[in-house]
């Protein structure tokens, strides 16, 4: 290029930068601008639109619907009744795909064994089906966004340094680190790991509180408490967590915490394991083989290795069936998809280690695929077994037939107007102005895997305790605390404790929470007043109009 006319051209893509920015810098601002393009923001931005609001979406991510379009298509629902509004219509539109015949790809619907959780997968009478294939649950979610002619920006990540510009306690622009400006009136935090809240000065936690923060039982480090079948209890014999069996001097094997557990009931900065909800099939026609992933190391599996020469035969426990010979597959054992301990400073990592925490995720995941599958010292019937499985490759096409999104189980937790805890969902307490249930069983996964004072290996952490029935959710528990920010809503990072959200943190809950999230938002812009403010009994009026269930007596 010329030398001249380089500055020339410099200098002109300088001025139309600048013009553009001045022509978005005078639109007027958005009615409710959601960060996050997870199930609760679509939801949420769909409730917007109904109530004639102008909504935009804008998230990081490039397919929309989070873990409900992620692989989770075994729907964690509990009490399926208390399932209104929107989210029901969700899994009503599932029941109209399924319901036509060029739906069956791979098998007939007469052959699909319909397994569900307390009712059918396929409920016909409901016209709801809570079982379904990723690309079922993306499209649908596409379809709620084109629909209602919904704006949504992908792959924009929010300036966490900055990138908040308040008045007081209200919410004025966020900026991308694109340099993208959107301005709004309301705000909504819809991701999982809450960064809209945290950039804008919001309180939140990270980890467990101890038993004595809010009255728990079952919150802060559960050393001794053995649920499910996710711990080295259920072995015949107890795990050496040494090179050498029984020589501490030999060193750690890999997976294994140095690190003392801590007091019972004590509170940490530790969080529950993340995995990758993968969509497997057994179906040759549609299989891809589990591939040797880069940096693959077998030495990371000797765990495995003794697990199995104990006895365990559990692999496929967790291989649950979805339409079209494909599974959502998930956790299950002492050492499985599950990569207990390396996720603890996810939450409020950046977003490059945040990547390099997802790469040795998906390796170490693909790597226990490929080594149950191919280790000769795993046990040869299981190594057949697996290897009738791999990926589907009809599902996540353009991510090597792997899921876009890995399981947040929890990050952030706001600490806002109301604390979900374990005393409101055991009902030792009301919930104040319910704004939606959840139901589903107090669940945390493994957080740690440490060694015991009598020199063997175990994890810690894994928590499932039935709730009584379904349970009331908290307005206050969707709302910062108003001199913090009095018009941003948060359905997702809700304000709870570590054990209260291990049973809210469900993908219907979180739709059920965008929906009532964003009508109250949007009364309150007709009020302009803070969402905090919102009348109770105005809120309820249009949840119930809506569809939303808010008690048990209502079904």
């Amino acid at each position: 290029m010329h030398s001249r006319t380089a500055p020339r051209l410099l200098l002109l893509l300088v001025a139309c930068l600048g013009a553009a920015t001045r022509a978005f810098a005078a639109d007027p601002a958005t009615d409710l601008v959601i960060y996050g393009g997870t199930s609760a923001g679509v939801v949420a931005a769909v409730q917007a639109k109904r109530m004639g609001k102008s909504v935009v979406i804008v998230c990081p991510d490039r397919h929309l619907g989070g873990l409900s379009s992620g692989g989770l298509g075994f729907t964690d629902t509990g009490n399926k009744a208390v399932i209104g509004g929107l989210a029901r219509d969700f899994y009503h539109r599932i029941w109209k795909h399924y319901d036509q015949p060029g739906a069956w790809k791979w098998q007939p619907k007469s052959a699909y064994g319909n397994k569900g959780q307390g009712t059918p997968a396929i409920d016909g009478n409901q016209r709801t089906m809570w079982i379904f294939e990723p690309h079922v649950a993306e499209q649908v979610f596409e379809d709620f966004i084109r629909e209602h002619s919904i704006t949504v920006h992908r792959d924009e990540w929010l300036n966490r340094q900055g990138g908040v510009r308040k008045s007081g306690s209200r919410l004025e622009s966020i900026t991308m680190l694109s340099g993208r400006t959107f301005r709004g009136r309301m705000f909504m935090d819809a991701t999982y790991e809450g960064d809209l809240m945290a950039a804008a000065g919001v309180a939140y936690h990270v980890g467990r509180e101890s038993t004595n923060t809010y009255g728990e039982l079952w919150n802060g480090i559960q050393t001794g408490v053995l649920h499910h079948r996710h711990h080295f209890g259920v072995l015949k014999q107890g795990i050496s967590p040494y090179v050498v069996p029984g020589d501490s001097t030999s060193g750690l094997l890999p997976r294994v915490s140095p690190e003392p557990p801590g007091a019972y009931g004590a509170g940490d900065l530790r969080i529950q394991a993340y995995c990758y909800r993968m969509c497997l099939t057994d179906h040759a026609p549609n299989r891809v083989p589990f591939p040797k992933p880069e940096g693959y190391d077998a030495a990371q599996y000797e765990l495995l290795v003794r697990i199995y020469a104990a006895g365990w035969r559990e692999t496929f426990d967790k291989y649950d069936p979805i339409p079209n010979h494909k599974t959502d597959t998930n956790n299950h054992g002492p050492m499985s998809t599950d990569n207990i301990g390396m996720n603890y400073d996810y939450p409020e990592a950046t977003y490059e280690r945040r990547r390099a925490i997802l790469q040795e995720h998906e390796r170490y995941q693909k790597g226990w695929l490929y080594f149950v599958a191919n280790d000769p010292r795993v046990p040869q019937d299981v190594r057949d077994a697996m290897s009738k499985w791999g990926l589907a490759a009809d599902e996540f096409v353009d991510n090597g037939n792997w899921p876009h999104q890995i399981y947040v189980r929890e990050a952030r937790r706001m600490i806002g107007q109301h604390v979900m805890t374990e005393n409101e969902l055991l009902r030792r307490r009301p919930t104040p102005e319910s704004v939606g249930m959840g139901s589903y069983t107090i669940d945390s996964h493994n957080v740690q895997r440490h060694i015991t004072a009598d020199g063997f290996v175990q994890n810690e952490g894994d928590i499932g305790v039935p709730t009584p029935g379904p349970y009331p959710i908290a307005f206050g528990s969707l709302l910062p605390k108003k001199q913090q920010a009095e018009n941003l809503v948060v359905p997702v990072c809700v304000s709870s404790s570590h054990i209260a959200f291990g049973s809210i943190r469900m993908e219907p809950v979180f739709m059920i929470l965008g929906q009532s999230a964003a009508t109250a938002a949007a009364l309150a812009l007709d009020a302009g007043a803070a969402v905090q403010d919102v009348p109770y009994a105005q809120l309820k009026d249009r949840l119930l109009r809506d569809g939303q269930i808010l008690t048990q007596d209502r079904h």
